[in-house]
C-alpha cells in the first residue's frame, strides 16, 4: 500500500515529454454515473490524475475530508456541447445526487447520495472545459460530527468545573464524563529499523514507542503522538475538539482525574491546551499532564502529551500558560524531538513521495477567478542490493487544462556519511549528498532527505 506525504520542492531542470497514450475516449463518468457530451475523453495520466486530487484535497482538507479515488475527465467546450456548470448540475440531480455549490469557490460543489460523499471541481476554456471528480471521506456537514467511541472505564469531571477559554471562565454545572477506551502498556518498538532511541546534546532522549515517541528527561517525559483520526478530526467548536482529542489520547492512561482546566485559544493558528491533575494505571503516582496541540494553517500540528510531578515542575521547565497565540515554542519544538538516525540497511526497498500545489489567479479588474497554475510531481528511490539506488522524477505543471509532463532519472551507489547523511553517486550527472533521518508514525517510518520526506512503499 502506498502511503503518501507531501512535501516542498522545485525542480530546475527536466526533459522528457510524458506520452499521452492514456487519454481515453469516454460516454459516462464512473464515479458520478452521469452521461457525458461527445467528444469527452478521460485522462488516465498518473501526474493528472495526481494534479487533480491534490487540487481536490487542498479544497476537502478544509473541512478535514480526505480524498481517495479521483477521475480527471476533458469535455469538449461550451461553445461545441453547451455543457456547461449548469448542465452538469442537472445530470447529477437527475442521477440521484444531492448537489451542494461550495460557497468559497464557485468551481467546487460537495455531491452527496446515500452514503457517498463526492467534491467535484468544474472550469471552462474557450478550447475545453475540465470536470474533475473525487469520492471524499465526508461531506462537510458530516465533518462537524464527533463521534465518542471511547467505552469502558470512566474519569467524571467534578461538578461546577472551571473550562477557560481565551476571553472568559464558563461554569458548567452538568455532570460531564470523560470516558476511556481500553489501553495497552506501552512498550518499546521492535520495528526490525537499526534506532530506537536517539540521545540528544541538551539531555533529552527520544524512544519509539506503539503509539507516540516518548521524550525524556529526569522526571519529565513528553509523548509526541502519532496522528490519530479519531482525534484529530476536525470540529468546528475548539473546545469540544480538545476535549475529544483527551478523551481519546489521554484519558486512557489515566485511573482518575482532577482539576481539569480545558483552556484553548482562538485564533488564525489556534492553540489547544488542556491540564490536569491524574493517576496513572501503571504507577499509580499523581503527575501532572498537559495537552499541547498549535493547529498550523497547512495542517501538521500535532498533539504532545507533557507529564510531570507536579503543575509547578511543568511551569519551571515549559513556561506556565498564557493567553496569547505566540510564546509557545518551548513546548512546540518538543514535536520535533520525532527523530532517528539511519542505518544503510534500514533502506533497502522503494521510497516515494508526492508532491503538489497550486495558485488560483483573480483578475484585478473583475475580482473574478482568472485561472489556476498547478504544479505536481511524483519521485521514487528504489534502493537495491550492494547500495545500489534507482532514481526517478516524474513532473506535471501548468495551467489547469494546458498541464506539460516531463521527467528526469538516475541510478548509481549510495553511502552513509555516519547515520545523519547519505550521499548518492549520480542524480542528474552529479553526486549529491543530504542530511537524513526517520521520523515515526503508526506502523510505519518517513526517510527525509534535507527537506523532502519520502514513504516507503509497502
Amino acid at each position: 500500500m502506498k502511503k503518501t506525504i507531501c512535501f516542498l520542492f522545485f525542480f530546475l531542470t527536466m526533459a522528457t515529454v510524458f506520452p499521452q497514450k492514456k487519454l481515453t475516449p469516454v460516454t459516462q463518468s464512473t464515479l458520478s454515473g452521469i452521461t457525458l457530451p461527445t467528444g469527452s475523453i478521460q485522462d488516465n495520466r498518473m501526474l493528472s490524475i495526481s494534479s487533480a486530487k491534490m487540487l481536490m484535497g487542498m479544497e476537502s482538507k478544509k473541512t478535514n475530508a480526505t480524498v481517495s479515488t479521483t477521475e480527471v475527465l476533458i469535455l469538449p467546450a461550451e461553445s461545441l456541447s453547451g455543457n456547461n456548470k449548469e448542465m452538469i448540475i442537472k445530470s447529477l440531480t437527475d442521477a440521484g445526487w444531492v448537489v451542494s455549490e461550495n460557497e468559497g469557490d464557485k468551481n467546487y460543489s460537495w455531491l452527496q447520495k446515500g452514503n457517498q460523499s463526492v467534491l467535484m471541481y468544474f472550469s471552462s476554456t474557450k478550447k475545453e472545459s475540465n470536470l474533475y471528480f473525487a469520492v471524499i471521506s465526508a461531506a462537510p456537514s458530516q465533518n462537524n460530527e464527533v463521534t465518542n467511541t471511547n467505552n469502558n472505564q470512566t474519569i467524571p469531571v467534578e461538578n461546577n468545573q472551571t473550562v477557560q477559554t481565551k476571553d472568559t471562565a464558563v461554569q458548567t454545572n452538568s455532570n460531564e464524563v470523560i470516558q476511556q477506551p481500553t489501553q495497552n502498556v506501552p512498550t518499546p518498538s521492535s520495528s526490525g529499523f537499526a534506532f530506537n532511541t536517539t540521545n540528544f546534546d541538551d539531555g533529552w532522549t527520544s524512544t519509539v514507542q506503539e503509539d507516540w515517541v516518548q521524550v525524556t528527561k529526569g522526571t519529565t517525559r513528553v509523548l509526541v503522538h502519532y496522528p490519530n483520526k479519531k482525534a484529530d478530526t476536525y470540529n468546528s467548536v475548539l473546545m469540544d475538539g480538545l476535549k475529544n482529542a483527551w478523551n481519546i489520547l489521554v484519558a486512557p492512561k489515566y485511573s482518575s482525574a482532577s482539576n481539569f482546566e480545558f483552556k484553548p485559544i482562538t485564533g488564525w493558528q489556534s492553540i489547544e491546551f488542556a491540564e490536569a491533575d491524574a493517576v496513572e494505571k501503571i504507577t499509580g503516582k499523581t503527575v501532572h499532564v498537559v495537552l499541547f496541540k498549535i493547529n498550523y494553517s497547512n495542517g501538521s500540528g500535532k498533539y504532545l502529551e507533557f507529564i510531570t510531578p507536579t503543575k509547578n515542575s511543568f511551569e519551571q521547565e515549559f513556561g506556565a500558560y498564557h493567553e496569547t497565540s505566540y510564546g509557545w515554542e518551548k513546548m512546540e519544538n518538543m514535536a520535533f524531538r520525532n527523530k532517528f538516525a539511519i542505518a544503510a540497511s534500514d533502506l533497502t526497498g522503494k521510497w516515494t513521495n508526492d508532491f503538489s500545489g497550486a495558485i488560483q489567479y483573480v483578475s484585478a479588474a473583475t475580482g473574478f477567478d482568472s485561472h489556476m497554475a498547478t504544479h505536481a510531481s511524483v519521485e521514487n528511490f528504489q534502493i537495491g542490493p550492494g547500495n545500489t539506488y534507482k532514481w526517478d522524477l516524474g513532473v506535471a505543471s501548468g495551467n489547469v487544462g494546458n498541464i506539460k509532463f516531463q521527467s528526469v532519472k538516475s541510478s548509481g551507489k549510495f553511502s552513509m556519511i555516519g547515520n545523519w547523511q547519505v550521499n548518492f553517486s549520480d542524480m542528474e550527472g552529479k553526486p549529491r549528498t543530504y542530511d537524513v533521518y526517520f521520523s515515526c508514525i503508526k506502523g510505519l517510518r518517513i526517510l527525509w532527505l534535507g527537506d523532502r520526506a519520502f514513504a516507503k512503499v509497502e
